[in-house]
C-alpha cells in the first residue's frame, strides 16, 4: 500500500526545487537587466571590437539592452529562468519541445559556466551589484540548475533526437551574434571576435564547443538513465 504522506512529499518536492531554481535564476537576469538598462556600467573603448561602447544615459539605452540580450550568459539563464517556471507551474509538464528545452538548460548553463570560469573569468574582479550578479548568473544558477536535475529531473527525457534539436538554439545564438557582429563591429565575446581572430577560428571554436556539447549530452543521458535504473530497483526493494 502507498504511504500517502510520501506521496504527497514526492510531488512537493520537484516543485519546490523547480521554484528555487527559477526564483534564482529570475534573480540573475532581471538584475543583469536593471544594471544594463541604468547604465550602471560606463561605456568601455578599450576593446572596440567587443561590446559594452555604448553611450551613457538615454541615448545608448537601445544599443545596452541588445548588448544584453546578445550575451550567452543572458540567453542561457533566462532559458533556466522560462523553463524552470513552466516546471514549477506544472511539473508534470512533457512534450517534445519541453524535454528539448529542458535539456537546453543544462547544457546552455554548463557551458556558460565552465567557459566564464575557466576563460573569461579569472583575473575580473568584480563590485557592487555587479558582484552579486555576475554570482548569481556564472556560479549559483548553473550549480543550482545541475543539482536540481539531479535530485528532481524530470527522468528520461534525453535521447538522440532530443540531444539533435538542443543544439538548434545555441547554433542560432551563434549566427545571431557573428551577424550583428558583422554589421555593428564588436562582438559578446573575444574568441568570437571575427575582426581581430578571422572568421576560421571563430568558426572553428564554435565547432569545438558543439561537439563538446554533444559529448556532455551523452554524459547526461548516461547520468540519467543509471539514475532511474537505480530509482526503479528502489522502488522494487
Amino acid at each position: 500500500m502507498t504511504n500517502p504522506v510520501s506521496h504527497t512529499q514526492s510531488i512537493k518536492l520537484p516543485k519546490v526545487l523547480f521554484g528555487i531554481n527559477a526564483l534564482v535564476a529570475w534573480c540573475g537576469v532581471l538584475l543583469s537587466f536593471t544594471l544594463y538598462a541604468s547604465g550602471y556600467y560606463p561605456p568601455d573603448t578599450s576593446n572596440p571590437t567587443l561590446l559594452g561602447n555604448n553611450p551613457a544615459g538615454i541615448d545608448g539605452l537601445v544599443g545596452r539592452l541588445l548588448d544584453w540580450i546578445t550575451y550567452f550568459t543572458i540567453l542561457s539563464n533566462l532559458i533556466v529562468a522560462i523553463v524552470l517556471t513552466l516546471l514549477f507551474l506544472r511539473p508534470g509538464r512533457d512534450s517534445k519541445i519541453m524535454r528539448v528545452l529542458r535539456l537546453d538548460t543544462l547544457l546552455m548553463i554548463i557551458i556558460t559556466g565552465v567557459i566564464y570560469n575557466l576563460l573569461l573569468g579569472p583575473g575580473v574582479s568584480h563590485e557592487g551589484w555587479d558582484f552579486f550578479s555576475n554570482g548569481l548568473q556564472h556560479v549559483i544558477t548553473p550549480i543550482l540548475t545541475v543539482l536540481v536535475w539531479l535530485i528532481v529531473g524530470p527522468r528520461r527525457w534525453i535521447n538522440l533526437k532530443v540531444i539533435a534539436l538542443s543544439l538548434i538554439i545555441p547554433i542560432l545564438w551563434a549566427a545571431f551574434a557573428l551577424v550583428r557582429g558583422a554589421v555593428i563591429g564588436a562582438y559578446p565575446y573575444s574568441f568570437l571576435d571575427v575582426a581581430t581572430k578571422g572568421l576560421t577560428s571563430v568558426l572553428a571554436f564554435i565547432g569545438v564547443i558543439m561537439v563538446a556539447a554533444i559529448i556532455l549530452a551523452l554524459v547526461l543521458m548516461g547520468i540519467d538513465a543509471a539514475i532511474s535504473s537505480l530509482s526503479r530497483r528502489a522502488k522494487r526493494s
